[in-house]
């Protein structure tokens, strides 16, 4: 990766506002093994770019100009791409996580890289279409202590609900229930007053969901909730992934950092795509990717140096760097570690995970019988 950000500086950029930005890219990324065994989950090619790109250029576009990034995992590979954010016209700076603080414990650990009264804290795996202005009005508007970015979903039973008065106060924080009382969610975006980030108890482990918020509730703090129901993805798993990426090719999801215009596929600089080929569905094609004849990648990231031969069919899965997919192979719904080699007409589905420098041989994995 270059030493450098992408993310595009607008020519007429907004004027900057006095908020600090704190971005928590700490985690592992076990549910996205084996991509995540090489880089960072917020480091990983989305649609061209490194995640983290992405929700920076929103950053950056709504004003805000200091970055706090706490980290943990691979910590270098972020100082090694962003730097000092000074390309992308931020300022930003690292807090390196010794061992894992929970969301509250990392959020505390930021707070002497503070200059603002006023921080927005972000989770580094979530991609959203919130309007970050119309967050901090609300924040302001009612003069809260914390802020919480709260989105309603189809099917909340599967997260921790929160109900808000009709003023939009905070009522409670529920945990998982078949029986939620609102589709309101925690989306994992905050507002915090400086003062309220820096009383977490510092050092240990910290959940803002279990102790934080409940006991800011508990002492009468003014806890308020932003609620849409914007853009929302937690992009914490392959098939979510591969998602979230062809939702930004395809102009779905929100972002100042595409390295192309959105459409039906994004394909990078030095990709080499067979006439023929079908490259559909917001596919990413990385930079060196050779596509042969005949193929089709439908909603698939394929990253930089990695061959799709002749007749192949990528769907809905990630083809990771410098792999190869044999002639005539099916990959439905899978993830292809970095350098793996897929032999030819091998059919893998349904959530297959190949490490990095595996090697099938030709037909040596079928779903189907004939030969």
């Amino acid at each position: 990766m270059p030493p450098h950000a992408q993310v595009p500086v607008d020519s007429s950029p907004p004027v900057a506002i006095d908020v600090d930005a704190v971005v928590l890219v700490g985690g592992q990324g076990t549910r996205l093994r084996p991509l995540t065994l090489s880089a960072a989950k917020p480091m990983l090619p989305t649609a061209g770019v490194p995640f983290l790109e992405h929700l920076l250029s929103r950053i950056h576009q709504v004003g805000i100009r200091h970055v706090v990034l706490g980290t943990s995992y691979k910590a270098e590979t972020f100082t090694e791409y962003f730097g000092d954010g000074s390309a992308s016209g931020l300022d930003i700076e690292y807090l390196v996580e010794d061992e894992p603080l929970g969301t509250g414990g990392a959020i505390r650990n930021v707070a002497g890289t503070l200059r603002s009264d006023t921080v927005m804290v972000f989770n580094g795996d979530i991609l959203s279409g919130l309007d970050l202005s119309a967050l901090l009005a609300t924040h302001h508007d009612n003069n809260a202590d914390v802020t919480l970015h709260l989105v309603k979903v189809s099917d909340p039973r599967a997260f921790g609900s929160v109900p808000t008065d009709p003023d939009g106060r905070v009522q409670a924080f529920l945990e998982k229930t078949d029986n939620p009382p609102t589709d309101q969610i925690n989306a994992g975006c905050y507002v915090f007053q400086r003062s309220v980030l820096e009383s977490i108890p510092a050092g240990r482990v910290v959940s803002v969901e279990r102790e934080t918020f409940p006991g800011l509730l508990a002492a009468g703090a003014r806890v308020f909730g932003h609620v849409d129901a914007s853009y929302w993805l937690d992009l914490g798993t392959p098939a979510a992934f591969v998602r979230g990426s062809a939702d930004l090719v395809t102009g779905i999801a929100p972002t100042d950092a595409l390295p192309g215009p959105t459409g039906p596929a994004l394909v990078l600089p030095g990709a080499a795509v067979a006439v023929d080929a079908t490259v559909v569905g917001g596919s990413t094609i990385g930079r060196g990717v050779v596509v042969g004849a005949g193929a089709v990648i439908d909603g698939a990231v394929v990253f930089d140096g990695a061959v799709i031969s002749a007749g192949a069919r990528v769907t809905r899965s990630v083809i990771g760097a410098n792999a190869r997919i044999g002639d005539g192979a099916v990959i439905t719904d899978a993830v292809i570690g970095d350098r793996a080699v897929i032999g030819a007409r091998c059919e893998l589905i349904a959530g297959v995970r190949v490490w990095p420098g595996v090697e099938l041989p030709a037909d040596g994995v079928r779903f189907s019988a004939e030969g």
